[in-house]
């Protein structure tokens, strides 16, 4: 539905922001305060007409009450005193001018004067018999109005066949208490009776004022009209404000759909999700958190795709050379060569075993990591352990390692064998590019909520522009000398990998004494304190 096709009303609610295209009102609220006040505007509206007219008509029933009540009691001191035939015209002259039914009873409590008997009826109940059925609707949405606000059951109005003083119980308790009293009562009609009675004089008289104020149940249809009225144009604003925001959700969720499904269908590199920055709503976060999403997974497949065809590069040169070995290894005499060729071939198995080993490692690092559990793991302990099995092992080719640190114990949260394995291939990195008898030194230091693990050799060092080229895989800057394939490339990519799983880093920098070599750079959060 177009905004042209909605009432001029809507228009204006609906008008658009000039840039984005979306109403000015769907940029600051969420999807729920939009639901909210489209849905409990109506309710909001008919709970609060309910309420006015309960107290709109309390309000005209108080007024005429007030109003019986002075009315009985100044006729009655009209009443009192006066000649028969005085009272008669009284009786006459106050019915017809104020619209009453005026009755005088004597101190036996019989009749001795009805104004309606005395002159024509001022006015006449209504016969619901007689009424148009719109009057009938309206005495059923009376009725309706009156259990909905809890208003008290009122009694019926009935004229007694004896018209008696004892036949009306307000007349009874004005004689008994001296007091003008008031009684309400339904019409047929379901217009309101009220009933005013009041001594008079001292003789034992009482009168009785009977008004049917049929302007009031008059006056609160007509407000209960206006308010259904307004009831009904808030449903309809609210319905079409309800379509509006449907719309404004189903268009950009479909949008997000047809998207997500390119993606799954890789018809189309380059698609991309829309991130509806102008929203701030619930649809906005959720676009921009699968475009976000999409963005990562394209990342991720661009990495296994770039990585499997760094292991096919890498897997391609060791079988290449096994292989010319192998067709070479027929069709030689001599026996030293043979043993040459032999000892390339098995040099090229343990060159594919490594690589296969180090390609199984790194790729299950994610996988790994994403299900193990952190704890508490001391830093310095576990880099005292992995030199002492080191050096018990021969590992270190000659090549001394020294911890240097001023902290007993400095606890991080990680997966320990991961944490090891850091350790061990910054260590390795060292090893092999110290030249003999070159002294490793391992740094550790904490401060900022940080522990920084230093790694520092005696080797070239790494030029300036290579020290993030370092980390990329089967990367291999290794020094002079060194026997070809005893590296797979893998070990400082694994490193990071580990490091930023770990909510840390892993950089390669120059030695900070100036000194030539290299200082690889671990840096963990500090562990806080156990509970």
């Amino acid at each position: 539905m177009a905004e042209s096709d909605l009432p001029p009303q809507s228009q204006g609610v609906l008008r658009r922001h000039p840039r984005s295209g979306t109403p000015f009102w769907s940029l600051r609220l969420s999807l729920t305060s939009r639901i909210l006040m489209v849905n409990v505007l109506p309710l909001v509206l008919l709970g609060g007409g309910v309420i006015y007219l309960d107290v709109y008509r309390k309000q005209l029933l108080d007024e005429r009450f007030k109003l019986a009540l002075v009315e009985a009691q100044i006729i009655a001191e009209a009443l009192a005193g006066a000649s028969n035939a005085r009272q008669a015209a009284l009786l006459i002259q106050l019915g017809k001018e104020q619209k009453l039914r005026l009755r005088l009873y004597n101190d036996e409590g019989e009749l001795e004067a009805d104004s309606f008997e005395l002159a024509p009826p001022s006015f006449t109940l209504a016969d619901p018999a007689t009424n148009p059925q719109t009057h009938a609707f309206a005495r059923q949405l009376d009725e309706g109005f009156d259990r909905l606000v809890g208003t008290p059951p009122l009694p019926e109005y009935r004229e007694p066949a004896v018209d008696v003083a004892d036949a009306w119980p307000e007349l009874e308790r004005a004689r008994d208490e001296s007091l003008t009293q008031i009684v309400l009562r339904y019409a047929p009609d379901r217009s309101h009776v009220i009933n005013a009675a009041a001594p008079v004089g001292l003789r034992g008289e009482t009168l009785l004022l009977t008004r049917n104020p049929v302007d009031i149940v008059e006056s609160v249809r007509r407000a209960r009209s206006l308010v259904a009225l307004a009831v009904l144009v808030a449903l309809a604003v609210s319905t079409l404000l309800s379509l509006y925001l449907a719309r404004t959700i189903v268009i950009p969720l479909r949008t997000l759909v047809n998207a997500a499904v390119r993606v799954r269908q890789g018809r189309d590199r380059q698609v991309e999700v829309p991130r509806l920055p102008q929203r701030r709503d619930e649809i906005g976060l959720l676009s921009r958190a699968i475009s976000d999403m999409t963005a990562a997974l394209r990342q991720r497949i661009d990495a296994v795709e770039s990585f499997a065809a760094d292991v096919a590069h890498e897997i391609k040169n060791p079988l290449a050379s096994l292989r010319n070995a192998t067709e070479t290894l027929g069709r030689v005499e001599d026996p030293a060569l043979r043993d040459q060729l032999l000892e390339i071939a098995r040099h090229d198995v343990r060159r594919i075993d490594r690589l296969v080993s180090e390609i199984s490692d790194a790729s299950r690092i994610d996988a790994e990591l994403s299900r193990a559990t952190f704890e508490r793991v001391d830093l310095v302990a576990l880099t005292r352990a992995i030199v002492g099995s080191r050096e018990h092992r021969d590992q270190n080719a000659g090549h001394p390692i020294r911890i240097d640190t001023t902290s007993s114990a400095v606890h991080v949260m990680g997966e320990p064998s991961r944490l090891e394995r850091i350790i061990v291939n910054l260590l390795d990195n060292a090893v092999s590019f110290s030249p003999t008898d070159g002294e490793v030194v391992v740094a550790i230091d904490r401060g900022d909520g940080r522990v920084t693990l230093s790694v520092i050799d005696a080797g070239p060092g790494i030029p300036e522009e290579r020290r993030e080229i370092v980390f990329d895989r089967f990367h291999s800057l290794r020094p002079e000398g060194e026997d070809f394939g005893n590296h797979s490339g893998l070990g400082l990519a694994i490193a990071r990998a580990i490091a930023e799983a770990h909510d840390g880093t892993l950089v390669a920098t120059a030695r900070p004494d100036g000194h030539p070599g290299a200082c690889l750079i671990l840096t963990l959060p500090i562990a806080g304190r156990p509970h």
